[in-house]
């Protein structure tokens, strides 16, 4: 983000109130820009990466501006979607940023029963360029089956012609390799309904516990515990799209 933008606006885009509850904010005193009270919902601020240092609203931090994107583990037990019953991601960030604008979506989803590295942005073209087909950026999970793997799966998975029921187009090529025997990781770079489950079923077994722990090179780190997030540097975001990491 560069230029320049109203301070209520976009502290109002930033979720902290209404443009008229920004503006009383600021009236009160409880705005501060590079250490002087601002008490002018007009003042121009400028925009960029350091906000966060610049800016601050009852003595905090502003929080970071758009575009911003969030890499969380998400932990079992919550969805991915508003839409969808139960306990969603979006309850685990900060309540205001359920307000910004442009809004946070999730980078694909994850199921209830799923745990594992979930990216969240509200920067609409690099979710597209993510998920979308021609990206193929790889998705590697890790899969607790019920049974013992035969020492077949990894032939059906990387042939492509591997159609699930119910739909008429086979799956690109994935990569299974196996961790124990009852345990595998399986790289896709496809996103469908519950794919690496409907895999398992498609070859006679049933995904038990199901984790991702990279997309595309950006790898889950050991140190982010279930439930918690940090914002993504540019870096991370680059490593997404550079290919699988051994």
């Amino acid at each position: 983000m560069s230029g320049r933008a109203r301070l209520d606006r976009l502290l109002a885009n930033l979720g902290y109130g209404s443009r008229r509850e920004v503006q009383i904010l600021a009236a009160r005193g409880r705005v501060m820009l590079d250490g002087v009270v601002v008490r002018d919902g007009a003042t121009h601020v400028g925009l960029g990466p350091d906000l966060p240092s610049r800016l601050t609203v009852d003595g905090a931090p502003v929080d970071p501006p758009a575009p911003l994107t969030l890499i969380l583990h998400k932990p079992l037990g919550v969805v991915c979607s508003h839409k969808e019953a139960g306990r969603s991601v979006y309850e685990l960030l900060p309540p205001r940023w359920r307000a910004r604008s442009p809004a946070l979506s999730t980078v694909g989803r994850l199921d209830a029963d799923t745990s594992g590295l979930l990216l969240i942005t509200d920067d609409g073209q690099l979710l597209h360029r993510i998920i979308s087909p021609k990206a193929a950026v790889e998705k590697r999970y890790i899969a607790t089956l019920a049974r013992p793997l035969t020492g077949e799966e990894a032939a059906v998975f990387a042939s492509g012609g591997l159609i699930l029921e119910g739909e008429t187009t086979p799956l690109a090529p994935a990569r299974l390799t196996p961790r124990g025997p009852r345990t595998a990781e399986l790289v896709i770079t496809e996103g469908r309904y519950h794919q690496v489950r409907r895999m398992f079923a498609a070859v006679g077994n049933h995904v038990e516990a199901l984790h991702r722990d990279r997309i595309g090179a950006l790898v889950l780190a050991e140190d982010l515990a279930p439930g918690d997030y940090r914002v993504a540097r540019v870096e991370d975001i680059a490593v997404v799209f550079g290919g699988a990491r051994a």
